[in-house]
């Protein structure tokens, strides 16, 4: 006899409850068990950083009670390298979470050089090619070699595909020494320029440093990699001449800032910033750049852009007037003194006067010679 109380459950809704049990299931565990966040690196370095600090509290602590001084100051000074090595490398995990998502592996480089152009700099471009600038195979080699990284950096006309566009193409298919940047070129869009330059670098890119320069400028290569090199184990750089000037409030004049109301009373100097024509910045610094990219103001002029990003940041600037000299009899007096200059030019004009002609002289009375970066030790 058939049991009354017995009930036929359908077969959907025995797959229904399957399929709600499930997910009820991973919502549950999910709750409980969060899965690991890319977080989770910098947490453990933290971590250890925090149980470095206690050892060197106790060493300090040991000294205090009269153990062997030698060893206790050597165990301190241990402790506070790896604690800043510590440091560096947790400032490069959280500023580096950035940059390239597509993927693609960033090239390792000791020094990115972005030499800032213009599509009527044809001219300048070959000068500086035929001076302080390696070509064809000795450019990769450069790179290969000694990590060092340069391309002429520009963006594109206003006209997609224009002459201006495919002149810069077909320069760039004979030399293969171009950076192209997503930006359209204008004289008065040198920040934008500038923040997007260091942008695409970092996300091309892992170098210990990012350097811009004009191509107006001539560079001794060996000189600034060793210069650069020296500074190496500090997190956050900025290098260059650092000047303050006046803040131009009066129109129609060069360098007038729009903005002049923001540094106070008239006849105010900006605050302390790199000139334009050569800079240096540090991995972390070319990273907070990029990252914070749709959120930096833009100032008129572009050095004064830069310095002011880094305004109210952790950043160590370094006047290094190396990187300012004059042209010919200054800088070649101070070749000859044994002290090679970084960068020359002419402050009158914000570069070399006529450097189209007046290059190859410069770098003839001021250069380190061809052999220097390919000897020079960093």
């Amino acid at each position: 006899m058939k049991n009354r109380n017995s009930v036929k459950v359908s077969p959907t809704l025995i797959f229904i409850l399957c399929i709600s049990s499930f997910a009820l299931g991973m919502l549950f565990t999910n709750r409980l068990w969060p899965s690991p966040e890319p977080n989770s690196q910098i947490i453990s370095l933290r971590r250890h950083e925090q149980e470095l600090q206690v050892v060197s509290n106790d060493c300090a602590n040991n000294k205090k009670s009269g153990g062997p001084k030698e060893d206790i100051m050597e165990e301190v000074h241990k402790t506070h390298e790896a604690i800043q090595s510590l440091d560096k490398t947790i400032s490069t995990l959280e500023l580096g979470m950035t940059g390239n998502h597509e993927g693609v592996p960033r090239q390792k480089a000791f020094v990115v050089i972005g030499i800032n152009t213009a599509f009527s700099s044809r001219k300048r471009r070959d000068s500086v090619r035929a001076t302080w600038m390696p070509q064809g195979e000795k450019l990769l080699q450069l790179e290969r070699e000694k990590g060092i990284v340069i391309r002429f950096m520009i963006g594109h006309s206003a006209t997609s595909k224009s002459i201006l566009d495919r002149a810069i193409d077909s320069e760039e298919a004979q030399h293969k020494d171009f950076l192209r940047l997503e930006h359209v070129e204008g004289y008065h869009e040198l920040s934008a320029k500038t923040k997007i330059f260091f942008s695409t670098a970092v996300a091309r890119w892992d170098a210990d440093f990012y350097v811009k320069v004009d191509d107006d400028v001539h560079v001794n290569l060996g000189m600034l990699a060793t210069t650069l090199a020296r500074h190496r184990s500090k997190p956050r750089v900025y290098m260059g001449c650092m000047k303050s000037g006046p803040v131009l409030a009066q129109k129609n004049v060069k360098y007038h800032e729009p903005e002049y109301w923001k540094f106070g009373e008239e006849g105010n100097k900006y605050f302390r910033h790199a000139t334009g024509q050569i800079y240096a910045i540090s991995k972390d610094l070319a990273t907070y750049i990029s990252i914070n990219q749709p959120i930096l103001h833009k100032y008129a002029n572009e050095d004064v852009s830069l310095g002011a990003w880094f305004i109210g940041l952790e950043v160590e600037h370094i006047d290094d007037r190396n990187m300012c000299c004059g042209t010919p009899p200054d800088c070649e007096w101070k070749a000859q003194a044994g002290n090679v200059c970084i960068a020359s030019f002419d402050w009158s004009c914000s570069g070399i006067c006529k450097s189209v002609e007046k290059i190859k002289d410069v770098h003839a009375r001021c250069g380190e010679g061809d052999g220097a970066v390919w000897s020079a030790l960093f």
